[in-house]
């Protein structure tokens, strides 16, 4: 199972990537070394790189429907229990470092409200590609409180410190591997959702590469 963390967690750093290309007001940020202001930032990273594929949903038929199949690939669960045999994956995941006084907490869940993850556009039901992924920056006692209940969140991420992320994300290769070795990523909770986590970030990859876009 081991040999699974790394592609995963690579795959979350270049969704990262992926937000910080979609938006080049954060660049300047992610060279701040303050950890709550990377943690805002992150969020925002999160949010755009994992709406990457669906950003355009709102804005003709042919793009709803391209974001409603990346949608159904990627986050529909056949559940015979559920209503309509079907529910989203909502998957919970805390990124924190272990350095005390950092100050980075950041929480992400998937489709946390599944009533709101469509509009009515002209040509029909839409995805709104903001509700896909809810992000939120916590204190660190929020994030102690919220890490001790297990129910509330299905993994944590811990990385070294600030710079260590700061580095993956701005940095042109990724050696998770390294990473692990050297204690400088570590994971805690069900790991399942990793693999899922990294599924979805190289699904998004797929699709940007088979459209002819390149994301660094």
């Amino acid at each position: 199972m081991h040999a699974g963390f790394p592609q995963s967690t690579t795959n979350l750093i270049h969704v990262l990537r992926i937000g910080a290309d979609a938006d080049d007001v954060l660049r300047p940020l992610l060279s701040c070394t303050s950890g709550t202001l990377l943690a805002n930032s992150m969020a925002l990273l999160l949010k755009l790189g994992f709406g990457f594929v669906m950003r355009d949903s709102l804005l003709n038929e042919q793009q709803a429907a391209q974001a409603r199949a990346f949608l159904e690939d990627n986050f529909v669960i056949i559940d015979p229990k559920a209503p309509d045999g079907k529910r989203y994956y909502q998957g919970k995941f805390l990124i924190r470092t272990r350095r005390a006084g950092d100050d980075m907490n950041v929480l992400f869940c998937f489709c946390p409200h599944p009533d709101q993850l469509f509009t009515l556009m002209p040509w029909g039901e839409t995805i709104n590609s903001l509700e896909v992924i809810e992000t939120a920056v916590l204190t660190e006692q929020e994030a102690e409180e919220l890490e001790s209940q297990p129910d509330k969140v299905d993994l944590v991420i811990r990385f070294k410190d600030v710079e260590s992320i700061l580095g993956l994300i701005g940095g042109a290769n990724v050696d998770i591997v390294g990473l692990l070795l050297d204690n400088i990523v570590q994971l805690c909770g069900n790991v399942g959702h990793l693999f899922k986590l990294g599924a979805i970030g190289a699904n998004i990859q797929q699709v940007i590469q088979s459209n002819g876009l390149s994301i660094q």
